[in-house]
């Protein structure tokens, strides 16, 4: 059996492992503001407490495997878990950091990082190629707390540096929601990483009783629905979990989840060519979200080796934006990136589970 990683205790939890029980504090200052890389570094922690919690935890579970770095500036990782298994992270630049004429910083550099909580994924929707290597477990919070926290030290990104995370890599999260809701609450404790409930996305391919469930606990996260087809028939054969959730009653969970005032439910849309890039499938988008607080995020298909769907045209995605915005819901086109490395979820452990074969 595995050691326990520190990163999976919320600082309340750690109190009650750690005596006395102001030590916890101390450790997730060491942890997640000082980026310790390991318990003998804690200087302020006494010798005894240092070596025992080094024989009852890992400091970090996982660790680098490789990177892409994209012109673009976004960077893929791949992260092996202590069992073997390997799960995909991406760090996206959003702005750059910009300054005055004299040098001085005018503005902070923007970053999200798209994280993944599962190794593979049940969901099995026929465009994506995690799903290809079909699913293996849930990871721990740790493990998913664990890539924010490596991130931000391979990029030397400040501890409280504003960051936006999206629970949008490998996996369903609701589908491993007790440690998805964990990991949340790890990540915005003030003390620790302290990324806020509103900086937090979680996207679902459309769990609607987990919906529900995360609604009732009113986190304060965001919510991001994959939703990608505006009918039963077409969304069955891209996401078969349609079957169980079909799209009547993600509709009625979205409206029953509490949303911040100044946010929406994001709603994404991966558009295919020639499958659901049509202005007939934006006029039934419309109808279907009349009456939710809806934001629509379309994403061109990213192609891989052996799919059988395509990239959508330029001019087919702004048609279709500009119909949603016309009749005002708000719509953007998420900027492609990461085109020149493995950009599509599970490409680059894919290439890695091949060449070890």
């Amino acid at each position: 059996m595995h050691r326990p990683s520190i990163l999976d205790f919320t600082r309340e939890e750690l109190s009650r492992q750690v005596k006395p029980p102001f030590r916890a504090k101390q450790v997730y200052n060491w942890v997640y503001t000082k980026y310790a890389d390991d318990f003998s570094e804690m200087a302020n922690l006494p010798r005894v407490l240092r070596e025992e919690l080094a024989e009852r935890f890992v400091l970090c579970p996982l660790k680098m495997l490789t990177k892409q770095v994209s012109a673009d500036g976004s960077i893929k990782y791949l992260f092996e878990l202590q069992d073997g298994h390997t799960v995909e992270v991406v760090l996206l630049l959003m702005r750059e950091a910009q300054y005055h004429a004299d040098g001085t910083l005018k503005h902070h550099p923007r970053f999200t990082i798209c994280i993944s909580s599962q190794v593979g994924c049940k969901v099995g929707c026929a465009f994506c190629l995690t799903a290809k290597g079909g699913f293996m477990r849930d990871l721990t919070p740790g493990e998913i707390v664990g890539q924010v926290l490596a991130i931000k030290k391979d990029n030397a990104i400040p501890p409280h540096h504003r960051v936006n995370l999206v629970y949008m890599g490998m996996g369903e999260p609701l589908d491993n929601f007790d440690n998805v809701v964990h990991a949340s609450r790890i990540f915005s404790d003030p003390d620790g990483l302290s990324i806020s409930p509103h900086r937090q996305t979680i996207s679902t391919s459309g769990l609607s009783t987990k919906i529900l469930k995360l609604g009732q606990l009113d986190l304060g996260v965001n919510l991001a629905i994959s939703l990608h087809a505006v009918d039963d028939e077409l969304r069955e054969r891209l996401m078969p979990i349609n079957k169980a959730y079909n799209i009547e009653s993600i509709i009625e969970a979205v409206k029953q989840f509490p949303v911040n005032a100044r946010k929406r439910v994001m709603f994404e849309y991966l558009v295919i060519k020639d499958l659901n890039d049509d202005l007939g499938a934006a006029k039934k988008l419309i109808k279907l979200l009349s009456g939710i607080k809806a934001k629509v995020n379309l994403i061109y298909f990213n192609p891989y080796g052996g799919t059988e769907f395509k990239r959508p045209e330029e001019k087919d995605m702004i048609a279709f934006q500009e119909y949603l915005i016309q009749r005002g819901l708000l719509c953007t086109i998420r900027e492609s990136r990461g085109l020149d490395i493995s950009a599509a979820c599970g490409q680059l452990r894919e290439q890695n589970r091949m060449n070890q074969g």
